[in-house]
């Protein structure tokens, strides 16, 4: 389970609406194109250590652990925006991502390939009314 004890702002930490692990989704996107990359999991901890290194950092599920994006593979995010959603539920780390983002070796990890939806368009309701 991640620390408890964190050192991530007040204000910051009362708007977040945690899962029953103490965790937020985080969607990361390429700040300039926006391109989503990833996405992971942060506790407060490892909001607070992004919001001061200007890194992402995130919360290991599997291993239990932190992990810095890029720190051994050498595909490191540099942090330029985070924001949090109107519900507090979901952040948005917008990013300057060096080579792949997904653990694949991939640009983001979802280059896996398109699934069959149906496709809306605004006219097709129209004349359907």
């Amino acid at each position: 389970m991640p620390s408890a004890e964190t050192a991530l702002a007040p204000e910051i930490a009362a708007r977040l609406k945690r899962d029953d692990h103490g965790l937020v989704t985080a969607v990361i996107q390429q700040y300039d194109t926006g391109e989503v990359l990833m996405v992971g999991w942060m506790d407060d901890e490892a909001l607070h250590r992004t919001l001061t290194t200007g890194r992402s950092t995130f919360w290991s599920r599997s291993r239990r652990s932190y992990w810095v994006k890029g720190e051994t593979s050498g595909n490191r995010q540099w942090v330029k925006e985070v924001r949090l959603d109107c519900d507090g539920d979901t952040l948005l780390v917008q990013v300057d991502q060096e080579g792949a983002a997904c653990h694949t070796g991939d640009r983001t990890c979802f280059d896996a390939g398109l699934l069959p939806a149906a496709v809306g368009a605004p006219e097709n309701e129209e004349a359907g009314r």
